[in-house]
């Protein structure tokens, strides 16, 4: 693994069973099938799709919230997929998951002061003063006065959690931190606050960022490159301007074509995305995007496409291009 990688993926699946009344399984779900990317040291890499398409089920099997089924999650040069939690352990204490609601993820019958030194108890051997300290160090980093330390959840707002939450995550001195859905629920001007910190913060600790989000015009604002998914695949990674400037795969066309312009007004002409994914439980043979694509044609039923170079990015489809 080279030295200016912070994370590669590789061929990374998570099947979930599918059971009937009896707990017999009948099937599986493939919520990841095949994925893999790299992630430089100090990018931030951009997941985006539809809501189902596997973009948090990514970020949680890369974290090993879930288990992987198949596949290669490198991380400081080791294969942490297949370990258990145990074995992991000292490998994702700077490896970190911000959770989409982290009022959600905080005791609320805990104060911030001890939500804050939960993980440095859990994960090192500093003591109480030396932890203080920390704790203090990286919540002035976070923007939130020391005051903060002794108040419970509940009475802070929601993008004051979300600073909270960033701290925790901070106080382990992570390399690589894992967003999911990191400014959803929040005011435009909140969200635009906690943006400006995620990018002042990756600057100050050097840290790279995984970046799962729904919000399109975020993503194309702070991310350096994207990936698009579909169904539990990438269909379309590159550079973030080349692909909302020109994008190859129909797929990522019609979801760009949906973003709305300054006005309200939306861009219909060239939308072409049409009624909803199929059952991830039953998919269709070859490319899984074929039966809402207009280029459809006889090879896209009979060989899934893989992800191939194009006009400067990685697209997985047969008939790859601009939008017509």
């Amino acid at each position: 693994m080279s030295e200016s990688l912070a994370l590669r993926v590789e061929s990374l699946r998570k099947y979930f069973p599918v059971r009937d009344v009896w707990k017999r399984r009948v099937g599986w779900l493939k919520a990841l099938d095949d994925v893999s990317f790299d992630v430089n040291r100090g990018e931030i890499l951009g997941i985006v799709g539809e809501s189902g398409c596997g973009k948090s089920t990514l970020g949680k099997t890369v974290m090993g919230i879930f288990q992987a089924s198949a596949g290669s999650v490198l991380f400081e040069g080791n294969d942490i997929a297949g370990l258990a939690p145990h074995q992991s352990r000292k490998f994702r204490e700077h490896l970190q998951y911000c959770y989409q609601d982290p009022g959600a993820s905080l005791d609320p019958r805990w104060t911030i002061r001890s939500a804050l030194h939960e993980p440095l108890v859990v994960h090192t051997s500093l003591g109480e003063a030396e932890r203080e300290s920390r704790v203090r160090e990286i919540l002035r980093a976070v923007g939130l006065p020391e005051t903060h330390l002794d108040l419970y959840p509940h009475e802070i707002s929601g993008g004051q959690q979300r600073r909270v939450g960033l701290a925790r995550i901070l106080t382990l001195k992570p390399s690589v931190v894992i967003f999911d859905e990191p400014t959803s629920g929040l005011d435009v001007s909140v969200q635009a606050t906690i943006l400006n910190l995620l990018l002042s913060l990756r600057q100050e600790f050097g840290l790279t960022y995984l970046f799962i989000s729904h919000d399109l015009a975020v993503v194309r604002l702070i991310c350096q490159r994207v990936a698009v998914m579909y169904l539990g695949r990438i269909v379309e990674l590159g550079e973030t301007e080349k692909i909302f400037n020109s994008p190859s795969h129909p797929y990522t066309q019609s979801l760009l074509s949906a973003i709305p312009r300054i006005g309200g007004a939306r861009v219909t002409d060239t939308f072409t995305l049409a009624g909803e994914p199929p059952s991830p439980l039953n998919l269709p043979s070859g490319c899984r995007f074929r039966t809402r694509c207009p280029r459809a044609q006889a090879v896209c039923a009979e060989t899934e496409p893989g992800l191939e170079a194009f006009s400067g990015v990685q697209v997985a489809c047969h008939f790859p291009g601009p939008a017509a």
